[in-house]
């Protein structure tokens, strides 16, 4: 008698590769300066300005009337000889937490308005292309 060779194999499972995490998974300061502040640099530098100085550090507030709050972590940019003047908040040392926005043509500015607040999750292109927007707002980028 002649045994049935119609039998398959047992299926291997398919070996998924592993997604690396995405660098918005970094710990927040790491995050920062490794991938933040380098893109903010080149996309700002794509709009033209040339000039600009972009630093992360932690500082007090630099708002008109706020100066005794507690230092919190900001992304502080600035060009034409610091008369444009921006700067990020992360009072939660989080992407995904509360950030703020300010920014002055010359002076301190007198005003914290919310950023990203309507957002679920917060990824580099989103903090990168928003904070363009906003600028752009302001018609400091491009021709405005």
């Amino acid at each position: 008698m002649a045994e049935e060779t119609n039998q398959k194999p047992a299926a291997k499972p398919a070996a998924k590769k592993e997604k690396p995490p995405a660098v918005e998974n970094k710990p927040f300061e790491e995050f920062m300066q490794e991938h933040f502040l380098p893109a903010l640099q080149e996309a700002i530098a794509k709009e033209g300005v040339t000039d600009a100085n972009i630093s992360f550090a932690k500082q007090q507030y630099p708002i008109v009337g706020f100066e005794s709050a507690e230092e919190c972590w900001q992304v502080i940019g600035s060009w034409q000889n610091g008369q444009r003047h921006f700067n990020v908040y992360f009072p939660d040392a989080d992407i995904q937490g509360q950030k703020g926005f300010s920014c002055h043509d010359g002076k301190k500015p007198s005003t914290l308005e919310s950023f990203l607040i309507d957002e679920r999750k917060i990824t580099l292109s989103l903090l990168v292309t928003r904070l363009l927007y906003r600028l752009n707002g302001q018609k400091w980028l491009g021709r405005n």
